[in-house]
């Protein structure tokens, strides 16, 4: 929605009505939804294909756990294969940019309680099965991996457990921590003082700014609120889904532009290192700038509506499966590949194939015995409670 004001005054007879001109900053009438419903399904692949790229990180990608599940360093199981996993980890980054856009256009003309209820239902019922899924199988005796401690399990319920400095039963858990900071600045700053363009572009300025000026004080406390590092994905997809309201909007296109900018540079500082014996493997610099250039682009595409031929039905369903996919694929992956390949000996990339196979089909399970059952009755609780 968009704020307009109609002149309500009537107007008397044999007087003209004088055309009242909209104030300069109105912006131009969003272009109506294409076929195909409000869904912007070429979002939801996208979606999947950020979830894939972050699995093969953790599957191939990487030494540490997922070692211990291989019997040996995936570089020796993938030799080919893992210097391009490594890379998988910047699905992250693409995550976050979906999410800018994604939280823009469901806050938009939302009033708070009902922003707050669409967001803790759709978190909330996958987020508490998969922790007590893994915590459970954690605990099996056949099991290697040490489960956290009962209460640290129980604290993860809350979604609190990184600032509280507390074991993590989810390895992925750091970004949800990031998204929900990222829903209270965006409910705070923007849905509950009520939606417009030009409140939203006062967010994502200010928060760029912001983001900046915390990175230069080195404020523990600022870092923490304002995210630096990860601030200019959710900016750049808020900035494009002003694209997808306007297309032909400047300060849209400036806000993804400059989101863009600083979140290649942060990509690459945080990501990038020089090469190294003792490194799992060396990330080019351009190949992380291509790769989220990539992510935005790709953002960009749904924004203008190129992407409206990709309208299958099926990608509404690899929608609904990346985020429990995403949750569970992590820890629960390590116990496959060692059973898949240590115990069955399956060839390695058969064990991947299957590994991924599976957590999909756990994915769908989740999906529609957990989340088709519990989110709507959670989201109406939450939207229906008194004030």
């Amino acid at each position: 929605m968009i704020d307009t004001h109609e002149d309500a005054r009537a107007t008397a007879p044999g007087v003209v009505a004088r055309t009242v001109p909209p104030p300069a900053d109105t912006p131009r009438p969003p272009k109506p939804e294409r076929p195909g419903g409000s869904r912007l399904r070429a979002l939801d692949g996208l979606r999947l294909v950020a979830a894939l790229m972050v699995a093969a990180y953790h599957y191939g990608g990487r030494d540490g756990e997922v070692a211990q599940a291989w019997g040996t360093s995936p570089r020796q199981q993938f030799p080919t294969l893992s210097p391009w996993f490594a890379y998988g980890c910047l699905g992250v980054q693409v995550f976050f940019v979906i999410s800018g856009f994604v939280i823009c256009r469901s806050g938009w003309g939302r009033p708070l309680r009902s922003f707050f209820a669409s967001r803790a239902a759709r978190l909330l019922p996958a987020y508490w099965a998969a922790i007590v899924l893994v915590t459970a199988v954690f605990a099996l005796p056949v099991v290697a991996y040490e489960a956290v401690s009962p209460s640290d399990a129980l604290l993860n319920l809350t979604m609190l457990q990184q600032p509280l400095g507390a074991d993590r039963v989810l390895g992925v858990c750091w970004t949800l921590w990031a998204e929900v900071r990222f829903y209270a600045l965006f409910a705070l700053c923007v849905v509950l003082p009520g939606a417009s363009r030009r409140r939203v572009i006062l967010f994502c300025a200010c928060w760029t700014l912001a983001a900046a000026l915390a990175q230069g004080a080195r404020e523990p406390l600022l870092d923490l609120v304002l995210m630096p590092q990860y601030a200019p994905f959710f900016v750049g997809g808020v900035g494009l889904y002003l694209v997808h309201r306007d297309h032909r909007d400047p300060y849209a296109w400036g806000i993804a532009a400059v989101g863009w900018l600083v979140g290649q540079h942060y990509a690459v500082r945080e990501l990038w290192h020089a090469p190294g014996v003792h490194a799992f493997s060396h990330r080019s610099a351009w190949v992380i700038v291509l790769i989220v250039t990539a992510g935005f682009l790709a953002v960009a595409a749904v924004a203008l509506g190129r992407l409206h031929w990709a309208n299958w039905r099926r990608l509404t369903v690899a929608g609904a499966l990346t985020y429990p996919f995403y949750l569970v694929h992590e820890h629960l992956g390590w116990v496959v590949i060692g059973a898949l390949h240590r115990g069955l000996h399956l060839p390695s990339y058969a064990t991947f194939l299957l590994t991924v196979a599976g957590m999909l089909l756990l994915a769908w399970l989740l999906n529609r015995f957990v989340e088709e059952r519990f989110t709507p009755l959670l989201r109406r609780a939450l939207a229906s409670a008194r004030r």
